[in-house]
């Protein structure tokens, strides 16, 4: 399955010096003692690497967790986090370099209308602040659509 380019890139060149969205979501504290959903690497050559190109870790909350193992219906309140790193290929192993930005959904029907219930922010590693502007998480929900019957997830449970 393909994510449109063109609606991922506007989503995460937003300017930071926008406005963000009053209702943006914020930094999702202690996200890395969840649960560990998946990772992956994006190399040179995928579609989507010059805009999320590297090691991405995906966490959720136990809202989510509960949500991807009972088919993808996540609650209101359900977080889910992907933590971009860059991939540093040296001496035959690839490991993580700096954190490039955390990347977080999430779920509340009511606060978020408009994306189906849930909201989307890009965050600065350094400073916390959301990079996205309301525009931007619209366009972030424009790709995620393609993910309808999967309540607009993309990623998924690794089964045991």
């Amino acid at each position: 399955m393909r994510i449109p380019a063109a609606a991922f890139l506007a989503a995460l060149a937003a300017a930071p010096a926008l406005a963000a969205d009053s209702s943006a979501v914020a930094w999702p504290e202690g996200y890395r003692t969840w649960d560990h959903v998946k990772s992956m690497v994006i190399n040179k050559g995928h579609p989507l690497y010059d805009m999320v190109g590297g090691i991405h870790s995906i966490y959720g909350n136990p809202k989510a967790i509960k949500g991807y193992k009972e088919g993808k219906k996540f609650a209101d309140g359900s977080v889910i986090v992907f933590d971009l790193f860059e991939a540093v290929d040296r001496d035959n192993a690839v490991s993580e370099g700096n954190r490039k930005a955390v990347i977080v959904m999430a779920k509340d029907s009511r606060k978020f209308k408009d994306t189906n219930g849930w909201g989307y922010q890009v965050i600065d590693p350094k400073t916390k602040k959301g990079t996205l502007d309301a525009k931007g998480a619209v366009d972030c929900h424009a790709c995620h659509t393609q993910m309808k019957s999967e309540d607009y997830v993309f990623s998924a449970w690794r089964v045991e």
